[in-house]
């Protein structure tokens, strides 16, 4: 099929599968969708840092500091997609890097708190409604599956002192690091200063306020591995 030989090209993938059945009409809707991504991608890339590749883009996709936000190649930003790149480093998308509908990533929040930045890795999909905020620096690895309504923090609000208020007080950063490989499940909850090892499975709507090692399954609140990949 020739859209299977497009894809096969775009990805730089010979095994790529066209698996599914599709009628002359299905292919027309999607194929019409994603010229008109294409189109808004032209108009978008004079604006970013960098862009390797081609740029899909969503109706009402809204960027907010463009010029520190780098592409890679065949990137795909869906509808209702924010991105905010102010920060120290911006945000990196690698080679074939999707977001899905109505997902955040925000690098800063309070303007006297320039945040650290977010970096995602090649072949990695970021699922509808997630929300990464990397005030204190996320790194997600390559080939990486991110769950509907995932939500990544890497900041902390200071609390111990009952004489000021809480939001006085200010905030720690350690930053989020997620392996290679690693499927984290719908719903789940990262907090900040969790490390997840290459190959690990985090179960749907669970919260990961600990680092978990490589190839290890978790679950549950707080997330507590159940059993090893390798086993």
């Amino acid at each position: 099929m020739l859209i299977e030989k497009i894809i096969r090209k775009l990805k730089r993938d010979p095994d790529y599968k066209w698996e599914s059945n599709y009628t002359a009409r299905d292919l027309t809707t999607v194929t019409s969708r994603r010229m008109l991504q294409l189109i808004r991608g032209i108009f978008l890339r004079p604006f970013l840092k960098k862009s390797s590749g081609i740029l899909f883009i969503g109706t009402r996709v809204k960027i907010s500091h463009a010029y520190q936000l780098s592409t890679g190649k065949n990137t795909i930003l869906e509808d209702n997609v924010y991105i905010n790149a102010l920060s120290e480093n911006g945000i990196t998308l690698g080679d074939h890097v999707s977001i899905a509908r109505d997902s955040i990533l925000i690098c800063t929040g309070v303007i006297a708190q320039k945040g650290t930045g977010i970096t995602i890795g090649n072949g990695t999909g970021i699922n509808a409604r997630a929300y990464l905020s990397g005030q204190g620096g996320i790194r997600i690895g390559n080939e990486v599956i991110i769950g509907p309504d995932v939500k990544i923090f890497s900041e902390n609000h200071n609390y111990a002192d009952l004489s000021r208020t809480i939001k006085a007080q200010g905030v720690t950063r350690e930053g989020v690091l997620i392996g290679d490989n690693c499927w984290i499940g719908a719903g789940v909850t990262v907090l900040d200063g969790v490390v997840i090892g290459n190959g690990c499975v985090i179960a749907a709507g669970s919260v990961v306020s600990k680092s978990i090692p490589e190839n290890s399954v978790a679950a549950g609140i707080p997330a507590k591995i159940i059993k090893s990949r390798i086993e």
